[in-house]
């Protein structure tokens, strides 16, 4: 059974009081769900400010929340305090947040003013549970999880107004999108506001343009970075110390074009998969070219040159790789969402019983250099195989459950 619901909810359980936390619930899952609350709350607050006003999604975030409006007007810094004035009116009325299921058919008669509520119930298949939930006279899709009436949302700060693509395509209406964020107490908000200040005065784009180490020229080519002589100093200091660390590692360093045939990436499952983040073909002699996503096809190019013994293995092969993807323009953000950047790319070669002592290195090693730039306490993501759906890994299964266990 699919299920509407508001983007990146969290599934946990009600807490048994509005103002309290249960045994079973972390703050974290209590914050999300007083936000992803918060976040009807402004929906219901801009609607009575702008009763033509057209509504999308609102999901909690890190943090915050957000909701995004197709408005007969762009929005100004006093609209946000006069929005908080209503939602503080309604908090203090602490209605109810009331669950109701409806079928397809109600809910395309419930939101016929709302194209783009219509388009989400369209694009559900026909088995889905579709549900709304209520505070006063607002009513919205949504699965839930909520706390039980808005006098339990906290203490709200709407933050700053954005655009927002519908879905993230450029091609689609560009929507207004009110961040907020809500926390238990107002020495909590003021503390997360007084951080995200600080981060504003440190924003890497605001010192690349005050200390001259770069720049972005949108005229020229979205998200494409130019360094200037001090950035450049910077990322060579940066990228001798990186040679150093890998040759002395035991890595060795390899260099790689930087466009291929359409063969290679349709071989390694890029063309496949990712096609939509790679930039298009390049017609050249009758052939099809692409430049390069990714590094990995061209190491194993040059793997495949010659037949290779097991006394060579494992051969551990780093390049600092430039690569290019493409990225919708409106998730482009300075130097840390971009079209065009230069990797620390690494492919290790080695026997099946080398694995586990290779992922020990590996992560040993990886740490060391993290440590040596100043990053002591960092969060790593790691993309495992899916066995319940092997057609999409090239490969036996087998080598991938091997691989997989090995990680653990």
């Amino acid at each position: 059974m699919s299920h509407l619901g508001i983007e990146k909810e969290t599934e946990v359980d009600y807490a048994p009081h509005p103002y309290a936390v249960d045994d079973t619930e972390s703050e974290d899952a209590y914050l999300a769900r007083m936000r992803h609350s918060a976040a009807h709350l402004m929906a219901g607050a801009v609607l009575q400010l702008f009763p033509d006003a057209k509504f999308a999604i609102g999901p909690a975030i890190d943090d915050g929340f957000y909701y995004d409006f197709d408005l007969p007007r762009a929005l100004t810094p006093e609209d946000l305090a006069a929005i908080e004035q209503r939602m503080a009116a309604d908090r203090a009325a602490n209605y109810p947040y009331e669950y109701a299921a409806i079928s397809r058919a109600e809910a395309l008669e419930l939101f016929r003013d709302q194209p783009y509520k219509v388009e989400l119930i369209q694009g559900l298949p026909e088995d889905a549970t579709i549900s709304t939930y209520q505070h006063g006279a607002f009513r919205d899709l949504c699965r839930g999880p909520h706390v039980p009436a808005t006098g339990a949302v906290g203490v709200v700060k709407l933050l700053s107004i954005a655009g927002a693509y519908w879905r993230g395509d450029e091609k689609r209406p560009m929507l207004q999108r009110i961040y907020g964020t809500a926390w238990r107490s107002e020495a909590d908000v003021a503390a997360y506001v007084h951080k995200i200040e600080e981060a504003a005065r440190r924003d890497h784009r605001k010192l690349g343009r005050e200390l001259d180490l770069f720049s972005i020229h949108e005229e020229a080519g979205a998200g494409l970075i130019y360094w200037h002589p001090k950035g450049g100093l910077m990322r060579v200091v940066a990228e001798n110390y990186w040679r150093e660390a890998h040759l002395n590692g035991g890595y060795d360093i390899v260099f790689s074009p930087h466009i291929g045939r359409a063969w290679l990436w349709e071989t390694s499952g890029h063309l496949g998969f990712y096609r939509e983040n790679m930039y298009p073909a390049i017609e050249m002699d009758n052939q099809e070219f692409f430049v390069k996503p990714m590094n990995c096809p061209f190491h194993i190019m040059m793997y495949k040159t010659k037949r290779r013994s097991y006394r060579e293995l494992p051969l551990r092969w780093a390049e600092l790789g430039t690569v290019y993807r493409y990225e919708r323009s409106g998730v482009l953000h300075g130097l840390l969402r971009v079209r065009g950047f230069t990797q620390d790319d690494a492919h290790i070669f080695c026997m099946p019983s080398q694995i586990e002592s290779e992922v020990e290195a590996c992560i040993d090693f990886a740490y060391a250099v993290m440590k040596n730039f100043g990053f002591d306490k960092f969060e790593v993501e790691l993309s495992d195989w899916d066995p319940k759906h092997p057609e999409n890994y090239p490969g036996k299964p087998e080598d991938w459950q091997h691989a997989s266990d090995a990680l653990g």
